[in-house]
């Protein structure tokens, strides 16, 4: 497999609204975006997150101010060996660090379905990025810290927070592997940064789960290995509470302190937005908050007040565009899959080519009820909570072959809209429901074989429709958003909208996407 992508030409401004007086829009990052962590050199920032399992592995934005973000890249993919086969939403790629230390960026994260704890490093941050380094320590939520030309290792194992002196150039242990804090009681104890300010070290970590119930704590000591003594204000920053309780962002954690040239302290971390209820779809995004950190005194995030979708605080000079809340891609005048595409598990790039039609997607015998194998099928992320998608497309294959777009949150729990060829000159539209072990489809005729399928997003439900030759819209179905929830499907991800095409005859069908549309709704 090639180390570069071709199909990846295009990139991506992500970006959050900043206002004039000095306020700015949370999300920052919206949509699927967990386990924020960033750095910063110079007067630029970098910021990966987790991917679990989707492809490429570990995006990284850059930033001037902190909230406008670009994509310059990913920091795995089969350049540096990432094997996804068989990762689901609960495995792959979790909770990647990204630290830099005397010219070198290095990326720590572990794959939880093959290898463990794995380095990465790059001189330029928008790579390319090494073969990995294994580091031979158990646990997941790996971090690097470094003083003194060394290199420590902290992360969680078996419930414990660890730290152990390595080599970040090939992973080799230096020394014992030691327990330096369990938190503050709070079940799951992970996401363990180390920062060191006016002789203190301070270790900032996650409890709770990534649930409702989520918070970060901290902890600090005048000694690296301690004992660590934590805030008696603990938790600092949770919505798990009287004050956040009616907030409309729950699940704050999992955070990471940076500070910016003005010598301004800020968190990033991670939260979500529920909907329809006590649920939510779009997964984990990542949050910004500014903090005050006083000599000798323990971190304040957002002045001691919960996080707000509209923050009000002083800001770094702003230098990015708006949020795109509309994305339009005519395959048919040359618009390629723009670098935020993502696929499941290690794809087969020989299905995906562009023509003068349009994106060429060859049909795979796998569906999107693999667990195991990369169907044919790339995906956009669902950011916002009301939206428009559409695709136009035509199919073109035997018997049984079928495309569409998937309302995606993982194998079993899907809303797919499709065409489906079913004889010679006969196709229908159809919408199927995957929840967990109860499948149900409906179907209709259409004109064939080209079509546009739309999807319409709200707090409450989706709703599916598809247009044929004569051009009238034509309503295939709704489905309730609680349905595919993270807390009814579970998992570690978030909805994405997935184009696809299968023939489970595995004769030589396609689908020809001319277009693909997404708009933001108020």
């Amino acid at each position: 497999m090639k180390s570069k992508l071709p199909i990846f030409a295009l990139f991506f401004l992500l970006s959050a609204p900043a206002f004039a007086d000095g306020s700015f829009r949370n999300p920052i990052l919206r949509g699927f975006h967990p386990d924020p962590s960033i750095c910063v050199v110079g007067d630029d920032f970098y910021l990966v997150n987790s991917t679990f399992q989707y492809y490429p592995g570990v995006p990284i934005y850059h930033s001037k101010d902190l909230v406008s973000w670009e994509q310059i890249g990913s920091c795995l993919d089969s350049s540096n060996d990432l094997d996804l086969s068989g990762a689901v939403s609960w495995g792959g790629i979790y909770a990647p660090t990204i630290r830099y230390n005397d010219g070198t960026f290095y990326m720590i994260v572990t794959n939880c379905s093959h290898g463990g704890n794995l380095i990465v490093r790059a001189k330029n941050p928008s790579g390319p990025w090494s073969k990995p380094s294994y580091v031979n320590i158990g646990g997941i939520d790996p971090s690097l810290y470094f003083e003194n030309g060394k290199c420590y290792y902290t992360g969680t194992t078996d419930g414990n927070i660890v730290l152990c002196p390595i080599n970040p150039e090939t992973g080799e242990l230096l020394g014992e592997v030691k327990t330096i804090w369990n938190g503050t009681g709070g079940r799951y104890p992970e996401g363990p940064h180390i920062y060191k300010k006016d002789g203190w070290y301070y270790l900032l970590i996650a409890e709770g789960g990534t649930e409702f119930g989520h918070k970060i704590t901290i902890a600090r000591s005048k000694n690296l290995y301690g004992p660590y003594e934590g805030n008696p204000a603990n938790p600092i920053l949770t919505h798990f509470s009287q004050k956040g309780q009616g907030s409309s962002i729950q699940g704050l954690g999992h955070g990471d302190f940076l500070q910016a040239p003005d010598g301004s302290w800020w968190m990033v971390c991670l939260g979500f937005r529920p909907q329809g209820g006590q649920h939510h779809l779009m997964g984990r995004e990542t949050f910004l908050a500014p903090v005050s950190w006083e000599k000798n005194q323990w971190p304040v995030i957002n002045g001691g007040e919960i996080l707000s979708e509209q923050m009000t605080c002083r800001t770094l000079p702003l230098q990015g565009k708006p949020y795109d809340t509309e994305r339009n891609l005519d395959f048919t005048s040359g618009d390629k899959l723009d670098i935020e595409w993502l696929y499941l598990r290690n794809p087969h790039f020989e299905n995906y080519n562009y023509t003068l039609e349009g994106l060429e997607i060859k049909a795979s015998k796998w569906n999107t009820n693999e667990t195991e194998e990369s169907p044919s099928f790339v995906a956009y992320r669902q950011g916002d909570i009301k939206f428009n998608a559409s695709v136009k497309l035509s199919l073109i294959g035997s018997k049984s072959s079928e495309a569409g777009i998937s309302v995606y949150m993982d194998a079993p729990s899907h809303y797919d809209l499709f065409i489906r060829k079913v004889s010679k000159k006969r196709y229908e539209a159809g919408i199927r429901y995957r929840l967990g072990e109860i499948t149900h489809e409906e179907s209709f005729p259409v004109d064939g074989p080209e079509i546009t399928l739309s999807v319409n997003g709200s707090d409450y439900s989706y709703a599916f429709f598809y247009t044929s030759k004569d051009g009238k819209m034509r309503r295939a179905g709704s489905a309730n958003t609680c349905y595919i929830s993270s807390e009814t499907a579970s998992g570690f991800t978030g909805v994405v909208l997935g184009l696809y095409a299968t023939d489970p005859t595995g004769a030589d069908s396609k689908a020809l996407i001319k277009n693909f549309s997404y708009k933001a709704e108020q």
